[in-house]
């Protein structure tokens, strides 16, 4: 059994990926505007500028949470959460995405990608 040149994996690869993505587009392009929607209610709340919202919705859904903007009413504190909780459904698509195109590219022919 011959193994499959490096670049045609990879070709293969971004192939496969860019299939999956396109086929879950709509969900995660729903859970990013959520975000979105989540982080600028938040910044509006929180007096913040349109910037500072959307850099605390990015790093919040990242769950990277730096603390140079911190959430200070209950309510804010509570989008928050929905950000974040957000975020780990973003992560694991993007994960699950990724896990998916591997898989095809390694156990496909590639008849189906070319």
């Amino acid at each position: 059994m011959s193994r499959p040149a490096p670049h045609t994996l990879r070709r293969r690869f971004f192939m496969a990926l860019g299939h999956a993505i396109h086929v879950t587009w709509p969900v995660l392009s729903a859970i990013l505007a959520i975000q979105l929607v989540l982080g600028l209610l938040a910044g509006f709340v929180e007096g913040w500028s349109l910037g500072d919202a959307v850099y605390f919705t990015l790093i919040t859904g990242l769950t990277i949470g730096y603390g140079d903007l911190v959430p200070r009413q209950a309510l804010t504190r509570v989008l928050a959460i929905g950000i974040g909780f957000f975020g780990l459904f973003v992560t694991a698509l993007i994960a699950a995405i990724a896990v998916h195109a591997m898989r095809s590219t390694l156990t496909d022919d590639g008849s189906r990608n070319e």
